[in-house]
């Protein structure tokens, strides 16, 4: 997905460097709309998953500090193994869906 969303960064920049006509603008700022929509919907859907891994993790810190042992460190570290990188490509999905944002007004604009 972070791939696929890179590629329609470098497209939808190229596409705002060049001039086109008020058709062109509109029918890509439909497809923009569309792409945003398709984002954020993955947006939510890793929002999601990202708390449920904070609370998991937090759970099973909670668990450790009361209970200790062994399995639970491991059971611990492996949440936060697997968060942070959840994390970054949460953060990585709102900026880019905020870039699309200023790149809809800025065709938008055009118009």
């Amino acid at each position: 997905m972070a791939k696929q969303i890179r590629e329609y960064l470098s497209y939808i920049e190229d596409f705002l460097a060049a001039e086109h006509t008020y058709e062109e603008n509109a029918a890509e700022r439909e497809l923009l709309l569309k792409r945003i929509g398709f984002y954020q919907h993955e947006r939510i859907v890793h929002l999601l998953v990202t708390l449920a891994f904070a609370v998991f993790f937090l759970l099973a810190l909670m668990m450790f500090l009361l209970k200790g042992g062994a399995g639970l460190l491991v059971l611990t570290v492996l949440f936060l193994a697997l968060l942070i990188p959840y994390i970054k490509h949460y953060y990585f999905l709102e900026n880019s869906v905020q870039k699309l944002y200023i790149y809809y007004y800025r065709i938008e604009k055009i118009q």
